[in-house]
């Protein structure tokens, strides 16, 4: 099953998706739902972003083949991580599919796509084992962890580097049923796909980041966790871009790219 959230005309609800048609839902698939009768066509919707998430965390380094890309780049050694490493997104930066991706005026960049399978929360939760981490979890979106990489290396929070508006692309929709240890994402760029892993190459698994976080915060519904991404997240991205992320059973999150003028 595919949840989106939608809006009609000045009306926000969620939605089931079935090929080219959504029907509409009284309710919400984060507590009590059940379908109204009416049936709207993909194309005359807007697709919001697929939730509100009340916290955002995120994997840090969490697939080799990135590390060591990355490393190569700097000119680093190689170093893996010893342990899960969880960090924090903005809500600001959220943007839906076919939002576009804003490059600030002053940015010196390279900015570059991330492209990450996301867990989306569907129940409150505390102190889960890896083996019932996936109990809480309604199903999985897409994000994309766009990132300013001289900002980066300056920014001890990355307060800029990671959360200008815009820079979290997330959605289109919200796919239960789905074992997030083995899925395919395709990252393109222009149409021409530049990137791509399948999720079993995670170093630390979807389970043991749901696990960790729920030692010490509670998670509640419409949280989301990002995963983290694998191989060379280049070219980088400019203006006039459009850039998706995709996976067959959750759909194509597209981001046109701009550059904002000075």
């Amino acid at each position: 099953m595919k949840f989106g959230r939608f809006q009609h005309q000045s009306r926000s609800f969620y939605g089931i998706v079935e090929g080219d048609r959504v029907d509409e839902l009284d309710g919400s698939p984060f507590a009590t739902w059940k379908t109204n009768g009416k049936t709207h066509a993909l194309s005359a919707v807007k697709t919001l972003i697929p939730c509100e998430p009340r916290n955002f965390y995120c994997a840090g380094l969490n697939y080799a083949a990135h590390i060591e890309w990355a490393a190569k780049r700097k000119g680093l050694p190689v170093k893996m991580p010893e342990k899960a490493d969880v960090g924090y997104r903005s809500n600001n930066a959220l943007a839906a599919t076919g939002e576009a991706i804003v490059i600030p005026a002053d940015s010196t960049g390279p900015v570059q796509f991330e492209g990450e399978l996301v867990a989306v929360v569907g129940k409150t939760a505390k102190h889960l084992t890896e083996a019932s981490a996936l109990s809480c979890i309604l199903g999985y979106t897409l994000g994309n962890d766009v990132s300013e990489r001289s900002w980066q290396k300056s920014d001890r929070t990355l307060w800029r580097a990671k959360n200008c508006d815009t820079w979290k692309p997330m959605g289109p929709y919200i796919a239960t049923g789905l074992d997030p240890m083995n899925l395919d994402v395709e990252i393109h760029i222009n149409g021409k796909r530049v990137a791509g892993y399948n999720t079993s190459k995670m170093i630390f698994s979807a389970q043991h980041y749901i696990a960790e976080i729920t030692k010490y915060m509670t998670l509640h519904p419409g949280d989301v966790i990002w995963l983290g991404t694998d191989d060379a997240t280049e070219p980088d991205l400019k203006d006039g871009d459009v850039c998706e992320i995709i996976q067959k059973d959750i759909g194509v999150l597209r981001s046109p790219v701009v550059r904002a003028k000075a």
